[in-house]
């Protein structure tokens, strides 16, 4: 028993050890695994048949049979497209137009717009270089101290992970999943479902309560220091906002997440088909975006696209338009005649939005993107799949176990040092790694103490959210580094990065102290 601990023990450290040099995620996992396991059958301390039943875990429920993953390429798609069409300068153009007469208004814009963004994208990485760019200049050029501004992007772009449609929450959600189930059958108790739509639910409210508390820091520098943040100056030339552009600009993106969280939130959809409304959403709102800016002639079709997108998820909503029933009122006769006439000139915008990105050469390049990402995500899932099924082999699962409920402090030293653990790796390691690596080891045991998942899949997204805009190895503020232009200095990134996470901790330690701000919407929608 001694050597199969030692044995699980410098398998998890070699495993970090070639992660933090830098070699490739998925190849680390399943490599490092793949040896050690062979060095335990050599030693007589792993059993052999473990190891043959990978094929058929990868073939299983777990992955290729595991449909919640289906979400994962969808929203990578949706975000990708989204993000190539330049809908983000739009959104923040109009922002800072229509705030930008307030201290602090520039501010305000690139919170709203970054929590659009991030309802819309989910990608941390994109959304930060892509405010970096497009906002950053502006502010600095404004009078905007430098610290302020860097620490507001960086903070904003990180709200991907945690306001749904979030990849993290799709990830953890079935991690967390597995470990309920486990947790389950360990203690001979009642099985827990953790679904994808009870996460969306839970992080509604700790997503909105932080983008307050950016809003909140924000509007204290206007009135105590507005130095800081001084209202933006316009060119004597600049046209104001027409209803059409603010419409256009805020309202389309605002359709698609409510089309998206709407449906899932309000049953009409699981999270897997909402995510393709979701893809569809976005060729239609990039391409009606590409149309109108080249004067294409297919943006009437796009634009009636996106109307019967809305009115096919009302009418779903609100009528009962199964035929198979034996009778069938005239109101949901003609309710199946509409939904079938939308879902035509759905599908035709569809069409008419993937030729006019075909003709923008915006097609391809995203469908590469969203190809490369997708396939990186599932690379890394069957590497972490080996690592879990070797280490586990060893008893490491029993180790884990075994820490955890010796910490001192009972469950909630356990759970302390879960987190401290998780934010310090959030430092080196992307959240892939860390949820699939990390979270089936110490989930588990968590459960087993008494914490409920869905808390606890919150309070791991939030901690992880935190980890990466803190200095010095924040992967925002690395990303931000990156985008910045040469004036901003790496002090003034990670100075101004110090308040927005002090507030996210503020706000993890809420979320501990008041578990219902992460659990009451979900038990909303389970009824």
């Amino acid at each position: 028993m001694e050597l199969e601990i030692i044995l699980a023990l410098l398998m998890f450290a070699t495993a970090i050890g070639a992660l933090l040099a830098g070699y490739p995620v998925a190849l680390t996992l399943g490599g490092v695994a793949l040896i050690y396991a062979l060095i335990g059958i050599g030693l007589g301390v792993f059993p052999e048949p473990l190891l043959r039943s990978l094929p058929s875990r990868i073939q299983g429920g777990s992955i290729m049979q595991n449909t919640t993953l289906i979400a994962v390429p969808l929203f990578v798609l949706m975000g990708v497209i989204l993000e190539r069409s330049r809908v983000a300068e739009d959104l923040l153009h109009i922002a800072s137009r229509l705030l930008g007469k307030l201290n602090g208004g520039l501010g305000f814009a690139v919170v709203l717009v970054g929590t659009l963004l991030a309802a819309s994208t989910g990608i941390v990485g994109a959304t930060v270089i892509t405010m970096t760019l497009i906002a950053l200049p502006s502010m600095l050029r404004q009078g905007y101290d430098t610290r302020l501004a860097t620490g507001t992007i960086a903070a904003s772009g990180t709200l991907g992970q945690i306001i749904p449609p979030s990849i993290v929450l799709i990830l953890l959600a079935d991690a967390m999943s597995n470990a309920a189930s486990q947790a389950s059958l360990s203690s001979g108790g009642k099985s827990l479902v953790v679904s994808v739509g009870d996460l969306f639910a839970g992080a509604l409210i700790p997503g909105f309560l932080l983008v307050g508390l950016y809003l909140a820091w924000i509007a204290f520098n206007a009135i105590v220091r507005p130095q800081r943040c001084p209202a933006v100056t316009l060119d004597d030339g600049t046209a104001p906002l027409t209803f059409k552009e603010v419409a256009f600009g805020f309202g389309a993106p605002l359709a698609l997440i409510f089309a998206v969280l709407g449906a899932i939130l309000g049953g009409v959809a699981p999270p897997t088909e909402a995510a393709a409304i979701g893809a569809a959403g976005a060729i239609l709102l990039a391409g009606l975006r590409l149309a109108r800016e080249a004067g294409s002639r297919l943006a009437p079709v796009i634009l009636a696209g996106l109307v019967s997108l809305i009115l096919i998820l009302v009418v779903r909503n609100a009528m009962d338009l199964r035929l198979g029933v034996a009778q069938m009122s005239g109101a949901n006769m003609a309710g199946v005649a509409i939904t079938l006439l939308a879902s035509v000139v759905f599908f035709a915008a569809i069409g008419a939005g993937l030729l006019v990105l075909r003709r923008m050469r915006q097609l391809l390049p995203a469908l590469k993107s969203a190809t490369h990402i997708t396939s990186m995500v599932f690379l890394i899932l069957i590497g972490a799949s080996l690592f879990s099924l070797v280490f586990r082999g060893f008893g490491g699962d029993d180790i884990v176990k075994d820490i955890l409920h010796s910490m001192p402090g009972g469950k909630w030293g356990a759970l302390f040092m879960t987190m401290l653990v998780m934010f310090v790796l959030g430092f080196f390691l992307d959240f892939i790694e860390i949820v699939f690596v990390v979270v089936p080891l110490v989930a588990p045991p968590l459960i087993l103490l008494g914490f409920d998942p869905v808390w606890l899949a919150i309070l791991m997204a939030l901690n992880l959210q935190t980890s990466f805009l803190t200095p010095p190895f924040g992967f925002a503020l690395f990303y931000l580094r990156g985008a910045a232009p040469p004036e901003v200095t790496t002090l003034q990134i990670w100075r101004g990065a110090v308040p927005f996470i002090l507030l996210q901790l503020a706000l993890l330690a809420l979320v501990a102290a008041v578990p219902s701000l992460a659990t009451w919407l979900p038990s909303l929608v389970a009824k």
